[in-house]
């Protein structure tokens, strides 16, 4: 299986590479995208979609399609770590540490034993993390919203300037990761728990083809945002706008539950008991 597999990707890279010789040289300012493609979009986006931001009209509108196989590429990969990694069976880990919160005093229990503490004094230590620091898990607390609240802007602005679903999804779910890094892995869970990051990749999804069916359904093609203005203010342009903004909406949560997806799975070995 393995031979065939190499063979595989062999044969597949050689038929890229043997591609490239049809393209222009990069950079080439007569290539067909630069005298044509390029222009077209610089000049037309603000009149076509209402949007300044030429990056986002061409990545939620005029090339909607890739994008929203992008955003479902991206699902698959959180899919293909949780089919991979996931441990169904959780078995209790060898010891457990914990330490007194007003002490710092850390003690192990092994054998998997639990006891009972009273949870105001005591807290839980992942094994294979290091020691607690007051000052990291307090400045990351303070720290975090100001990170989500940013994510968001990054969300809503990117019309009018860099930003979009790709970028503050990626802020979102690194304000989450930040939060298990400088406490715990359970910490975060109790934030985002794992069927609320699992659910949010496959709906942003759904938002983002939901978004092109209702396209479909009022007469229009898959993903024409013109349709929209039916539904919604301001002419088809500014329905092409808000529908850009639906679907970098929907880009944004599924890259933001991913991320999380993925890092629990892989941080925690799938066992979702200890991490980073």
């Amino acid at each position: 299986m393995k031979t065939l597999g190499l063979i595989i990707v062999v044969l597949v890279g050689a038929v890229l590479v043997y591609a490239t010789v049809d393209f222009p040289p990069f950079g080439d300012p007569a290539s067909p995208a630069s005298l044509h493609v390029s222009p077209r979009y610089i000049e037309k986006t603000v009149e076509e979609t209402a949007v300044p931001n030429a990056v986002t009209s061409v990545l939620a509108d005029y090339r909607g399609f890739d994008t929203m196989f992008e955003t479902t590429v991206i699902f698959s990969a959180g899919v293909a770590c949780f089919l991979l990694l996931r441990v169904s069976r959780r078995r209790p880990p060898a010891s457990r540490q914990y330490r007194h919160r007003l002490t710092g005093l850390t003690f192990r229990v092994k054998d998997g034993r639990e006891i009972s503490l009273p949870l105001r004094d005591f807290e839980p230590l992942d094994s294979i993390w290091t020691p607690h620091d007051f000052i990291i898990e307090k400045v990351c607390r303070y720290l975090i919203p100001f990170i989500q609240l940013f994510g968001l802007y990054v969300i809503a602005h990117g019309h009018e300037s860099p930003g979009g679903g790709f970028q503050g999804g990626v802020i979102l779910g690194a304000s989450i990761i930040l939060l298990s890094v400088s406490h715990n892995l359970r910490t975060a869970l109790q934030r985002m728990g794992e069927k609320a990051s699992a659910l949010f990749s496959p709906f942003g999804v759904l938002i983002y083809a939901g978004t092109g069916a209702l396209c479909l359904v009022l007469g229009y093609n898959f993903l024409d945002y013109q349709a929209l203005a039916a539904l919604l203010p301001g002419g088809p342009i500014m329905a092409r706008s808000h529908g850009i903004f639906l679907v970098e909406v929907g880009v944004g949560m599924a890259v933001m539950g991913t991320m999380v997806w993925i890092f629990k799975n892989l941080a925690s070995l799938g066992r979702y008991d200890e991490g980073l």
